[in-house]
């Protein structure tokens, strides 16, 4: 509460002046450090948009890496694989180099050994001056216990990926419809790496090579490299003529130097 206060002067002049009975001091001191402390700092619209920026180019890079597409090995000339055929005479060199290493394998997004299946990388160089054919190529892959392996086709490597619940009803419709996925099926990107990656030359250019993968059927089958003989036969010249077939003992790759298999 406020008061006032008479003041005497020597003189006998008296004034009155107005005081306050609660000390300024005391008021003001609080106020004062007050406002020296500073207030928590909350983000500026600018920082939170760097921030939403940043969280949305970790999602995309993130994204990208669960979405990795197939992409086909480059293939050198096949004689600088271990496992190889020759052929001077007819200048044509086959090769083959199993992805049966898990390094090897992480190229495709399917992990077709827990599918039963080995990919094997082959490449066949032309080294002639004409072209061959390879429109009624037959590859055979011989194991040590004299299974007779043949290269699985598209329709195969569907089958035992996918494991459809119900995918055998005809199309009826005068047009064909989108392919759908159904229970247990594949998804359009599997699909693609299959195509993409399956061997389909029908032919080699001269002084070129063609590459691409067979993938066996190795079911029941723990160690198919060992003691096996990979074969092709029905290559032909630009004559029609075919040329003799190509043998590969498959030793060749198990034996060679690690640093030495291409990868």
């Amino acid at each position: 509460m406020g008061g006032y206060n008479l003041i005497v002067r020597r003189d006998g002049a008296a004034r009155v002046a107005l005081t306050a009975s609660y000390n300024a001091a005391s008021y003001n001191s609080p106020m004062h450090n007050a406002s020296k402390q500073e207030s928590p700092r909350t983000p500026t619209p600018l920082a939170s948009r760097l921030a939403a920026v940043f969280g949305f180019v970790l999602l995309c890079a993130l994204g990208a890496l669960a979405a990795k597409e197939f992409s086909m090995p480059a293939a050198q000339p096949a004689r600088t694989y271990p496992a190889h055929d020759d052929h001077p005479t007819e200048k044509v060199t086959v090769a083959v180099d199993p992805y049966d290493m898990e390094d090897k394998a992480s190229v495709f997004s399917v992990n077709y050994r827990n599918n039963d299946y080995m990919p094997v990388f082959f490449v066949i160089t032309n080294d002639g001056d004409q072209p061959i054919s390879l429109v009624g190529m037959k590859a055979q892959l011989n194991t040590k216990d004299r299974s007779k392996l043949l290269p699985a086709t598209t329709d195969d490597l569907l089958r035992r990926i996918s494991h459809p619940s119900r995918n055998d009803r005809p199309n009826t419709l005068p047009i064909p419809l989108p392919r759908k996925e159904v229970k247990g099926g594949v998804s359009r990107k599997t699909w693609d790496e299959i195509e993409q990656a399956q061997f389909g030359a029908k032919a080699v250019e001269p002084h070129s090579t063609a590459r691409g993968f067979l993938f066996f059927d190795i079911a029941d089958i723990s160690n198919p490299l060992p003691g096996a003989n990979f074969y092709l036969m029905g290559v032909h010249d630009a004559k029609g003529n075919e040329l003799m077939y190509f043998e590969i003992a498959m030793e060749k790759y198990l034996s060679a130097p690690q640093a030495k298999r291409p990868f």
